[in-house]
């Protein structure tokens, strides 16, 4: 395991899941599980397929991530193969699994017709919510552009329903938010997510504890080909100046149905003292840090404590499971169906205890509204000139997205102003710290944002 260990340390830290590239890996195995072969006996090179859980000591707090590998006979791998991990003994090597035929298969027979897979301290189980017949047609491809996960395509003939199958990479103890949501929400007939085919939940023991703990694995929907993301729709339309407040006026219609879908499914809680007070402090928490790191935010931050204050003094509506990570690269436009709303998974860099409790709807409608300031502020910054009047493009869209989505409601959103404002900053405030480590040049956006909101009355 030792050698293996030495591959994955240099391998991993390239690859865009891993999630702390500017240090070396402190990696041990936690556990391991093995699936058959579905290939095996048709005359090709022996393989084993094997599922790795790595823990990697060196962050803080422990990360746990899923790795698939499948170890050929190195002389039936092609020395030019883009996805070798290494060579741990002679005579074997070892291959990304998402990109090797026999754990894509695997993976698909997992989520389609069930079964285990059983291994070293761990296991795996297939839970099949639709009934689709996955046979060796389907091939699997990954899709290109993920980062925290990685997601595999499988398509077969003319007639056969695409597939997708999101492997998580970093793994947390409970159900993940977009296999239980997502599911939920198709299994109620909500035309508004993709349609569920299955998932894997997985026993192993805690990083760090060492106790047997369960979450998720892999969660497979209905893959919706030729489609363009919400951010990429209205970033198109906002270069040409073509208008967009139809699409927004939907899109708003289109939350609001998802929101009204998940509060008949999983139930509300009211607003009491001490859920308002967990939301308060971690305002103050993002505010504390940030003001840190960005320094010309100390000239606002009392205008940014009084919006935050202005939300606290009013009363708050009932509390209930959202989406908790949304923006415009989260919905797709389908032809013919309309927008369609993915990746429930909440923000990955919350504990998934945090991402399963009920919150405000405010939250995805706040950052709904960030994410049209951002398609005209980014235009602003990569085409100075070029982008006049953007900013009363992207108003526009905002104001035709609370419309909708009030109309479709049948709530006041002017009664919750403070409220929407309160999260819009703080979504604002956590840009400015992203920009900040990540993207100076485009700190601007969230800093006129919050300008903007703090001169709100």
């Amino acid at each position: 395991m030792d050698s293996t260990l030495a591959c994955l340390t240099t391998w991993m830290p390239q690859q865009r899941w891993y999630g702390a590239k500017a240090r070396e890996p402190e990696l041990r195995v936690v556990a391991a599980w093995d699936l058959p072969d579905p290939h095996a006996g048709n005359g090709g090179a022996p393989a084993v397929v094997t599922t790795l859980l790595v823990a990697d000591d060196g962050a803080d707090p422990v990360v746990l991530y899923q790795v698939p590998v499948v170890a050929r006979p190195t002389a039936s791998v092609d020395a030019d193969h883009a996805h070798i991990i290494g060579s741990p003994e002679p005579g074997t090597t070892l291959i990304d699994g998402a990109f090797d035929p026999s754990y894509t298969a695997a993976l698909l027979q997992l989520v389609t017709q069930g079964g285990q897979g059983e291994g070293e301290r761990a296991r795996a189980q297939g839970h099949p919510t639709s009934t689709v017949a996955a046979d060796a047609e389907y091939v699997g491809r990954v899709l290109s552009g993920e980062q925290s996960n990685t997601s595999i395509v499988y398509r077969a003939g003319e007639g056969r329903m695409p597939i997708i199958a999101k492997v998580f990479r970093q793994l947390h103890a409970g159900v993940n938010p977009d296999i239980e949501l997502q599911t939920g929400l198709a299994e109620a007939g909500s035309p508004f997510v993709p349609g569920a085919i299955g998932s894997v939940a997985g026993e192993w023991p805690h990083q760090t504890t060492g106790f047997t703990v369960e979450g998720s694995l892999a969660f497979a929907q209905e893959f919706l080909p030729g489609v363009e993301d919400a951010r990429r729709v209205a970033l198109s339309a906002a270069e040409i100046g073509e208008d967009f407040t139809t699409p927004a006026r939907d899109l708003g219609i289109a939350t609001a149905a998802v929101h009204t879908a998940l509060a008949e499914e999983f139930g509300t809680v009211p607003a009491s003292d001490a859920e308002r007070e967990i939301v308060s402090s971690s305002w103050r928490r993002r505010l504390d840090i940030a003001t840190l790191e960005v320094p010309a935010l100390a000239d606002v931050r009392a205008g940014i404590e009084a919006v935050y204050a202005r939300a606290l003094a009013e009363e708050w509506p009932d509390l209930q499971r959202v989406h908790g990570d949304y923006h415009l690269g989260q919905v797709i436009l389908v032809p013919g169906r309309g927008w369609v709303l993915l990746d429930f998974e909440g923000e990955p860099m919350r504990p998934m205890v945090e991402r399963r409790l009920p919150d405000l709807a405010a939250r995805d409608i706040a950052g709904l509204l960030r994410s049209f300031d951002y398609v005209a502020g980014s235009l602003e910054l990569e085409q100075p000139g070029a982008a006049d009047g953007v900013q009363a493009w992207a108003d526009a869209a905002r104001v035709a997205f609370l419309e909708g989505y009030a109309a479709a409601s049948a709530i006041d959103l002017d009664a919750h102003r403070a409220l929407l404002d309160a999260f819009e900053m703080d979504k604002a405030v956590y840009e400015a710290i992203y920009e900040a480590r990540n993207r100076p040049p485009w700190i601007s956006i969230p800093l006129d944002a919050v300008r903007r909101l703090a001169r709100r009355e």
